[in-house]
């Protein structure tokens, strides 16, 4: 799968990109449908395709670069903050972890999340969610 996937034949140099960053574990290169200019994607140099599979010890280098990517962002660009995300699966066009940092302005025409929002019917129904969720984390950190 890592050799036919798109991100790491990029990491490898079979496919051209514009390389922001580049160290021992992550590579940021822009996106060549960018949200705005500076539209960066970063990703893990190992092939792993989402959040949930990316080893502990490799969180600090890939979340480490989205922060530097943010603030270069500002210093370089003049950008006023930043947009930072990562789709799983749904809406994932490459099947390879990747977080985008994108430059942001006031005004910039970017409406907070792409997709509707809606309430919890209830407090209970919030109770509810909130539970399984706390009981869920509760296994996987035993």
């Amino acid at each position: 799968m890592a050799s036919e996937c798109l991100f790491c034949q990029i990491r490898s140099g079979k496919i051209p990109a514009a390389i922001v960053v580049e160290d021992e574990h992550t590579l940021a290169f822009l996106d060549h449908r960018p949200l705005f200019p500076g539209h960066c994607l970063l990703i893990p140099k190992e092939h792993i395709e989402t959040l949930a599979d990316l080893p502990p010890p490799a969180i600090p280098a890939l979340f480490g670069t989205a922060q530097v990517l943010a603030k270069a962002m500002e210093m370089g660009l003049g950008s006023e903050g930043s947009f930072v995300a990562i789709n799983n699966r749904i809406s994932q066009s490459v099947p390879h972890l990747h977080v985008h940092v994108v430059p942001r302005r006031k005004k910039d025409g970017l409406k907070g999340f792409f997709w509707p929002r809606g309430k919890y019917k209830d407090e209970e129904e919030m109770e509810v969610v909130r539970k399984v969720l706390e009981d869920a984390v509760r296994r996987l950190r035993a």
